[in-house]
């Protein structure tokens, strides 16, 4: 299939370039004039997605070729891209960082993939004609990576500026299409490895506003629009159509999902699928209600569960009205966050918050990652919603660890080929009809989670009798 979109990359050589508050600006700019922009993020990142998908004022997809799969990639971008206007794609960490020596799953790999020009954003601080020698490197390093354009960023002054857009056009033959000096009051809070997430940031229209404005002023929007725009036809397979599992309308089954300030790491795709294969979705919010609904199935997404211990632990009504659903049989996905919030406490510090207590395992939060990165799972044992057999792709990231677990009254369902798990090299934490694990799994990568879930909402609504339900 071919379509055109216009559409370019932004990255970085390092990741705390500041690309994605400039990729907010930009979109926040072009939506203020009047254009239609689609945001895509490169990788599993969620907080990210949720800033591009407020700015552009429509769902953020995520593009990763490790969990999806270089097709998959391609028709994903295919189906979701903008035609009108412009598609931003942003990367993340250093243009060619990936998972090895060679680059594989990188920003400049997925820019070759999707056939698309690279806008690079330069940290500008303590460094002048060297900054020239970096991005001359990235040329050489890969000419199939087509950089068209370079935005310096953190510039400390005019003098500066100066010499930078000299050498770069001098040397690099490449035309800086923005300047953006430092700007100290920037309102962007960072965690972790990026962003705080926006459900968390309580002036979320003012700082996209910021941005937007630093964007009109300091960039040359109407070249990079152009530079969108001067890309060739965008070809991709349609792929083979697997025939999916759906239901007929009498057993739509209802799931919740727990989405709030807590929890809100979700991609698009996997809610979508769930609807797709016939389920009705509620939303639920641990942090404000008092009491579980009427569900045939629950997902528990991740999220910063450590940031609202005290509202999460303080909510004891929901707390036990999740854990009696638990031990009345009711099937329950968590990844991350919703894991430890299925725990019996996380500890902050000096202090212990109780969670649900549906899992015998207690929790603490740690300065240093205890889990970074993609993971490979192999499902070993029988659990609700995997096939023993089956091998896993996924993406954790937590500062949590387990404190210590009762493993006489649960099981593991994985066995970890790549990452940390929960413990010792295991994953999927199982009891009854629950499944918990560090691990986020992406649905286009994984057709048999939204399956499972179904499946298994199925069972519980045609196995209660109506007047129980």
């Amino acid at each position: 299939m071919t379509g055109f979109f216009p559409r370019f990359v932004t990255a970085a050589l390092r990741g705390g370039a500041g690309k994605t508050t400039l990729s907010l600006g930009m979109i926040a700019a072009w939506k203020s004039l009047g254009r239609k922009v689609t945001a895509f993020k490169k990788g599993p990142d969620f907080i990210d997605s949720a800033w591009l998908s407020l700015a552009a004022q429509r769902p953020c997809r995520n593009l990763d070729t490790f969990l999806l799969g270089p097709q998959i990639v391609q028709q994903s971008f295919g189906q979701n891209a903008e035609t009108q206007g412009v598609s931003l794609i942003e990367g993340n960490r250093g243009l060619f960082d990936g998972m090895d020596s060679r680059g594989t799953h990188s920003t400049a790999e997925l820019a070759k993939l999707l056939q698309t020009p690279v806008v690079l954003v330069l940290d500008c601080n303590k460094v002048t004609r060297t900054l020239a020698a970096m991005v001359l490197g990235c040329q050489k390093l890969d000419p199939e990576v087509d950089i068209r354009g370079v935005i310096l960023n953190q510039v400390a002054t005019s003098r500066q500026e100066r010499v930078l857009r000299a050498s770069i056009e001098d040397s690099c033959h490449l035309p800086v299409l923005g300047a953006v000096p430092r700007m100290d009051d920037f309102p962007f809070p960072e965690r972790h490895l990026g962003l705080t997430p926006p459900q968390e940031h309580q002036w979320v229209s003012r700082a996209l506003e910021e941005a937007a404005k630093a964007a009109l002023k300091y960039l040359d929007l109407e070249e990079i629009w152009k530079l969108a725009q001067s890309v060739p036809l965008f070809r991709w397979e349609r792929g083979e159509e697997r025939e999916k599992f759906k239901l007929g309308s009498s057993l739509r089954p209802v799931i919740g999902v727990v989405k709030d300030s807590a929890f809100q790491f979700y991609y698009p795709e996997n809610l979508q699928a769930l609807v797709e294969r016939g389920a009705k979705l509620i939303e639920i919010s641990a942090v404000r209600e008092r009491e579980l609904p009427e569900l045939d199935a629950l997902y528990i997404g991740g999220g910063f569960p450590e940031t609202h211990a005290e509202q999460l632990a303080d909510n004891l009504p929901f707390r036990r009205s999740l854990r009696g659903a638990v031990e009345n049989g009711l099937p329950v996905y968590a990844e991350c966050g919703g894991l430890m919030y299925l725990g019996e406490s996380l500890n902050l510090g000096d202090r212990n918050y109780p969670m649900v207590g549906a899992l015998p395992v207690t929790f603490s939060m740690e300065k240093r990652p205890q889990g970074h990165g993609y993971t490979l799972l192999e499902v070993e044992r029988e659990n609700p919603f995997y096939s023993p057999g089956r091998v896993l792709k996924g993406h954790e990231f937590h500062y949590s660890r387990v404190l210590s677990v009762k493993e006489d009254r649960v099981y593991f369902a994985f066995r970890v080929k790549r990452g940390a798990g929960i413990k010792d090299q295991k994953d999927g934490m199982g009891y009854k009809n629950v499944l918990a694990t560090y691990s986020h799994v992406h649905a286009l990568g994984c057709e048999e989670w939204a399956e499972g879930l179904i499946r298994r909402a199925v069972e519980r609504k045609t196995a209660v009798p109506a007047a129980a339900v």
